[in-house]
């Protein structure tokens, strides 16, 4: 197998693997600056969460990692957890040490090793996550008077999977993030906006919370400090919410 480690953020979208253990509750916290429930640029800066610089992540980590790849984050999930990443075997299971001449192995695992020394070394003191993915929005729930971020239920996660060991990133708080309250005469016009297919995609702020060590891997735990819905991919914005309490 062939690893790639890309340590310089990535624009990539990840989705979210969910379950359908949900269980919505209300929140308090609602965005709905104007009559469609849109904000404007002002409000959100003034209504917002503390700019990523001002948070800090497990042990003060303050350094941010923006839509990283699973190699990225199995070094994370090592320096968080404080153990030391099996060097030694991720490098002769690299293929280019593999494929290389015996004439150039000795001179390739010391590369290799550097490399991902450095890798590692580049995750020090990250606490926060950006990632994109897809919201995997509900219908608007009229009873409720709420839609379901479902990307974002107590039953997701975000799954990395790179040198063997399988990474999954979940959400403390995602009883609450997952609920989008609107009020029922706004609800009409953000359907209109979202459209039948409700491709509606989300941008998260993510503060790690816990580390959990598993055989095989681990779990990182995070709260959602903040949020963007948008129309697909890179559609106009949709909404944004800040979490209290994170």
């Amino acid at each position: 197998m062939r690893y790639h480690l890309i340590i310089a953020v990535l624009t990539m979208v990840l989705t979210a693997c969910s379950g359908s253990d949900h269980a919505p509750q209300p929140s308090s916290a609602t965005d709905a600056g104007s009559s469609d429930g849109r904000t404007s640029t002002a409000d959100r800066q003034a209504n917002s969460a503390p700019d990523a610089a001002a948070l800090a992540g497990l042990h003060g980590r303050r350094g941010e990692l923006l839509n990283p790849d699973a190699s990225t984050m199995v070094f994370l999930y090592y320096d968080l957890a404080g153990l030391t990443p099996p060097f030694d075997e991720w490098v002769e299971r690299d293929m280019r040490v593999q494929s290389a001449p015996a004439i150039d192995k000795a001179a390739r695992r010391a590369s290799v090793r550097s490399e991902l020394e450095a890798a590692s070394r580049a995750v020090r003191d990250v606490g926060l996550i950006r990632v994109s993915m897809n919201a995997d929005l509900s219908d608007y729930d009229p009873a409720n008077a709420e839609f379901t971020v479902g990307a974002l239920a107590p039953s997701s996660y975000l799954a990395f999977d790179a040198f063997g060991e399988k990474i999954a990133v979940n959400f403390a708080n995602g009883r609450t993030a997952q609920i989008w309250s609107v009020p029922a005469d706004q609800a009409q016009s953000i359907r209109d906006r979202i459209g039948p297919g409700r491709d509606v995609s989300i941008d998260a702020l993510l503060r790690i919370t816990a580390v959990q060590p598993r055989a095989g891997g681990g779990a990182v735990t995070t709260s959602v400090v903040e949020y963007d819905l948008r129309s697909g991919k890179s559609g106009p914005a949709i909404a944004h919410r800040s979490m209290t309490g994170t």
